[in-house]
């Protein structure tokens, strides 16, 4: 199995993608918006039937798709969960998706879905378990996966291993590409006290698969500045920022503005994808969808 970080999106000047939401399939379909690919999340389609089904499949004839995975919970210690990696693959077997991804996290205890994306402490005995199961997850799948960057809130005890060192080390020993959230990285950084630049300067380039870019909430909780990551809102001017110091360094990558609470119309999620554009393109003005 070829795992180099590649996709047919790479060669794309400008490959920006959206998070595919049902609120929208019919504007996709009417409209065929000037977009690289679309992203979905797989444990919305894993059952066998339904119009969701319907409208993806004609969808896919016209886009690239990206699957996105929130469930698998590459940090359980357990190991993977039998029916949901079946279940997974079924979704990649029926789409053929360009990319496939997962979160650096684990939400799987005793056989019970936490529904939430828990946070691991990063030293060598969880870069093994997760190496293992990503490993065992891109055997079974047949494709590489890209794991994204957590967003934190809470320092853990045991944790010696820095994110970006231990992300770029799990590539190494996995052959995974990386899912780099560059608003994840400014939520966490704001709420840990580091600097989100520094870290994003630590990626190493050619491991980055794809990138997500999305709002997060801002609390003040008795004087403290609190940021949430909850994709429900337009990504922020900071975010804007660090993408565009990131695109300068990197280059071009798969990039997909998620917006996954509070849905707004379709055109507000292209007028992001256009500003997205306009960084990697600033020549070419706006996208062209409708």
């Amino acid at each position: 199995m070829n795992l180099s970080v590649s996709s047919p999106l790479s060669g794309s000047d400008a490959p920006i993608g959206v998070g595919l939401k049902s609120q929208h399939f019919a504007n996709v379909l009417q409209e065929k918006p000037d977009l690289a690919f679309f992203e979905v999340h797989a444990e919305n389609f894993m059952s066998e039937g339904g119009a969701h089904h319907r409208y993806l499949e004609e969808i896919a004839q016209q886009y690239p798709l990206s699957v996105h995975g929130v469930g698998m919970s590459l940090g359980s210690a357990a190991g993977l969960d039998k029916k949901h990696l079946q279940h997974f693959k079924d979704v990649v077997d029926r789409y053929k998706p360009v990319l496939i991804s997962e979160h650096l996290s684990w939400a799987v205890e005793g056989g019970y879905y936490l529904n939430d994306l828990l946070p691991l402490p990063l030293n060598q005995e969880s870069l093994d378990i997760v190496a293992d199961n990503v490993k065992r997850m891109q055997d079974f799948v047949g494709q590489q996966l890209l794991v994204e960057n957590p967003s934190a809130y809470m320092a853990l005890v045991d944790t010696d291993i820095p994110e970006p060192e231990f992300l770029a080390q799990l590539a190494s020993i996995s052959g995974c590409g990386l899912l780099l959230d560059v608003n994840n990285v400014f939520v966490s950084g704001s709420n840990m006290g580091w600097d989100a630049g520094d870290y994003l300067a630590q990626i190493p380039a050619d491991a980055v698969g794809e990138i997500h870019l999305a709002g997060h909430a801002v609390k003040n909780i008795e004087g403290t500045v609190f940021r949430v990551d909850d994709h429900g809102s337009a990504v922020s001017k900071d975010v804007w920022q660090y993408f565009e110091s990131l695109f300068a360094r990197i280059g071009a990558k798969p990039t997909l503005i998620e917006w996954d609470n509070d849905i707004p119309e379709f055109d507000v999620l292209m007028a992001e994808a256009d500003k997205a554009r306009n960084i990697m393109m600033p020549s070419e003005g706006v996208l062209r969808h409708g």
